[in-house]
């Protein structure tokens, strides 16, 4: 293999440019050639391909976002922008492919590579944790991180005037950045998508709270919960307790895939992308590089886009527990 690309795809999440810079030097250790696709599958469509090298990477690891940028592509759907996007690797002579994103970067590049035979391997960039082959995806750490910084804060101001807040983080289909930073928040209950907290559950919650003469309380809330969003989780609550109760609703939103990447992230992310390349070297396609019990595994697109990665059990009898 004389010369790969490499693009991001999907949501950013911190780290990604770690792991663009991992892939860029890993490859040209190798003596291969790296091009990378600006704005995912649209650049790949659109011939939006430049060639990179040791500079092109320097003083990004630091970096959120990615340099690459990203971009949602209908166009990569239809079997006629899959084959200009074919063309346009081949007019670079491009052999082979890290894709770096989540569930729908990995469904196209398992099609993508199924009907053109290009080998791809994929970095699990996302926020959300939902990956299955892998412990912990690229970003996860960083956001859990920042959503724990605004709980702490919010508690402070949740204990001066004695409220209740219900705080949605991000996770439309899991519930790990809810999970880990109720946790390390001390929050009195997590909702989340793979389990259903009825909304009496979370009443009774309060109402011990107060039978032990807790003033305020930290509700979190991941974004696609089935009692629905903070907000109206909060309005379901308010009927049925005291109508005078001070409740206050935080949406963090998009403040989690943004900010400098931790060093847990930057070095998931590092080990990923030399991973991958190194994994196209060996033969590697249509794979997934994942670190499973801090071990390099590689697990197929199929496998990583169809099994369910459940959220531990133990971390939500956990919050039960440590909420009393």
């Amino acid at each position: 293999m004389k010369r790969i690309g490499v693009f991001t795809s999907g949501g950013d999440a911190p780290g990604m440019n770690a792991c663009i810079r991992a892939v860029v030097r890993g490859a040209v250790y190798h003596g291969i050639e790296v091009f990378g696709i600006r704005r995912g599958y649209s650049g790949m469509i659109a011939g939006d391909v430049y060639k990179m090298d040791s500079h092109s990477v320097s003083n990004i690891v630091q970096r959120g976002g990615t340099i690459l940028k990203s971009a949602r592509s209908k166009e990569f759907v239809t079997p006629e922008g899959r084959k200009k996007a074919y063309d346009n690797l081949m007019a670079h002579g491009i052999e082979g492919l890290v894709a770096i994103g989540g569930n729908g970067t990995f469904t196209g590049a398992m099609i993508f590579g199924n009907e053109y035979g290009i080998p791809t391997v994929g970095a699990p960039g996302t926020i959300d944790n939902d990956l299955y082959g892998t412990d912990y995806t690229i970003g996860f750490d960083t956001a859990v991180n920042t959503a724990l910084d605004a709980i702490d804060r919010i508690r402070d101001t949740a204990s001066s005037h004695d409220r209740i807040f219900f705080i949605e983080v991000m996770g439309r289909d899991s519930g790990y950045i809810a999970v880990q930073s109720g946790i390390a928040g001390g929050a009195e209950l997590v909702m989340v998508p793979e389990v259903l907290t009825p909304i009496s559950e979370v009443v009774e919650t309060l109402k011990q709270g107060w039978s032990r003469s807790k003033s305020s309380s930290i509700i979190i809330v991941a974004e696609g919960d089935e009692e629905g969003s903070a907000q109206e989780v909060a309005e379901k609550i308010k009927v049925q307790v005291d109508e005078n109760a001070d409740i206050r609703v935080t949406t963090l939103g998009h403040t989690q895939r943004g900010g400098q990447p931790s060093a847990y992230d930057r070095i998931l992310a590092s080990r990923l992308g030399l991973g991958a390349v190194e994994g196209l070297i060996g033969g590697q396609k249509n794979v997934m590089a994942g670190i499973v019990n801090n071990d390099l595994v590689y697990t197929p697109f199929e496998d990583t886009i169809r099994l369910p990665k459940p959220i531990n059990e133990d971390l939500l009898r956990m919050v039960k527990i440590l909420s009393v």
